[in-house]
């Protein structure tokens, strides 16, 4: 007997190929929004040494993808961490990291429905033009869950071709800026990090793997993917350096673009603005800022896409309500969870209202952040122990698994200290108390219903003996 329900009502398999599933990764990431907002957080705190940060962060996650594809390459999975972790270290260890993912996924969600609200009153600016915070959010919320609902194809493939025109688009506006004021002096001043620091260094590198998460979430199409075992690490990979080779270039150009000032591009909320400014090309800011609104609107729908499948996982498995785990019978999309998760993510910003959408941008990604910390610590631990199980673990992949093991907990531990002003010094504790939550959770699972433990034990061994015999 098994815990999945029978194949004709699962996900359209072999729907997707290698450049929707990288569609997925890049969407969730959402490169644009690096130097359109989350740079100028990171410049904060890190100064002339901003570039090095993100390369910091890149060679962490880095590790971590190379954790993921060690198990994606073997298993190919709509419940993503979930099912990898559970493999490595059992169902109570995979459901608690499926419960973090999650959160990480809705509160990215939320996190970036607010950044959609600004960026959209930023593109209706130049024309005198505003759009209520609450109409952007219920508007944006509602296209994501129809998108989601709809098609995973076409979502992707709208994601991909989104993020391809935006990064060109805002690539190019930074490089122009940075031609005109490119000099021997800024650039000696940030290869030797000038007026930097090691504090502003380690809590800017939190921020910076903010960028990155959601790299990991083309692994939430494995059941959908052409070719799992191969195109399912490929995107995670490739979408991974990719981004950090972006946010470094865009770090390094933006501190020249703005003459070396760090005061003046860490206090800027719309250096897009600035710099189109500063070509006197203000007229544009409408087109700019509506090309990065249709890529953060990409990187929510993608959100959404990650966690609806996650929750479809956890359905399947009776983690969750079982009614997470159907599928539509047209579409073929987990179109509950689809509908559970694009509600969660328009609640957040709804409640956080009187918060403004910067504050709730902040909060809600920081709190995301957390999930993402958590959910990849666990995976840096899971690869190797299931490698060591099959007896195929290689002192390589034991370092590499070590290695992004302790780059995740100081990357948490620069988050709570030195402690941060309210009200972000309660988040992690909040966190916490979410996941206390979830393992209770799965205690009374575990106590009162054995048996969908046991079923997916049973479930996992089998899927285990039918894949890795492939490899």
């Amino acid at each position: 007997m098994s815990a999945v329900p029978h194949a004709d009502r699962t996900l359209r398999s072999q729907s997707l190929g290698f450049l929707e599933a990288i569609g997925q990764s890049l969407a969730n990431i959402s490169p644009t929004l690096t130097p359109a907002l989350n740079i100028s957080a990171v410049v904060a705190l890190a100064g002339q040494a901003s570039w090095l940060v993100y390369g910091i962060a890149t060679i962490a996650l880095l590790l971590v993808g190379m954790n993921i594809s060690a198990l994606a390459s073997r298993f190919s999975a709509a419940g993503s961490f979930f099912v990898f972790i559970s493999q490595a270290m059992g169902p109570m260890a995979g459901g608690i990291a499926g419960w973090a993912l999650v959160a990480a996924y809705i509160g990215t969600a939320m996190a970036l429905l607010g950044g959609l609200a600004i960026f959209v009153n930023n593109a209706l600016a130049p024309e005198g033009l505003t759009l209520p915070i609450p109409v952007t959010y219920v508007i944006s919320a509602a296209l994501v869950w129809y998108l989601a609902y709809r098609d995973i194809k076409l979502s992707s493939r709208i994601s991909l071709v989104v993020e391809a025109i935006s990064i060109t688009a805002i690539s190019l506006l930074v490089l122009t800026v940075f031609g005109r004021h490119v000099s021997q002096p800024l650039i000696h001043a940030q290869l030797t990090l000038v007026g930097a620091n090691g504090k502003g260094m380690s809590e800017a590198i939190v921020l910076a793997i903010f960028s990155f998460v959601g790299f990991e979430s083309a692994a939430t199409l494995g059941k959908e993917t052409r070719d799992p075992l191969r195109n399912i690490p490929r995107a995670i990979m490739y979408s991974m350096i990719g981004a950090g080779v972006f946010f470094m270039v865009m770090a390094f150009a933006l501190m020249i673009a703005y003459k070396g000032n760090v005061q003046a591009l860490g206090n800027d909320p719309a250096p897009l603005l600035t710099l189109l400014k500063a070509l006197h090309l203000a007229r544009f800011a409408t087109v700019i800022y509506a090309i990065a609104s249709v890529s953060l609107f990409a990187c929510v729908l993608a959100s959404v896409n990650a966690a609806s499948r996650l929750l479809f996982s956890m359905g399947r498995y009776h983690f969750i309500h079982r009614s997470m785990g159907l599928v539509h019978a047209g579409h073929k999309t987990p179109h509950v969870a689809v509908a559970i998760s694009s509600a969660l993510a328009l609640l957040g910003p709804l409640l956080l209202l009187s918060q403004g959408p910067m504050n709730t941008y902040e909060l809600t990604g920081t709190f995301a952040t957390f999930g993402f910390i958590f959910a990849y610590l666990l995976i840096s631990v899971a690869a190797p122990l299931y490698l060591n199980k099959q007896r195929v673990l290689t002192t390589r992949r034991a370092l590499l698994g070590g290695s992004a093991a302790l780059f995740m907990l100081a990357a948490f531990f620069g988050s709570v200290y030195p402690v941060p002003s309210y009200p972000y010094n309660i988040l992690p504790y909040l966190f916490v108390l979410y996941l206390a939550a979830g393992l209770a959770w799965l205690v009374h699972l575990k106590k009162n219903a054995p048996q969908v433990l046991t079923l997916m034990e049973h479930d996992l061994e089998s899927q285990e003996q039918e894949v890795f015999g492939r490899k």
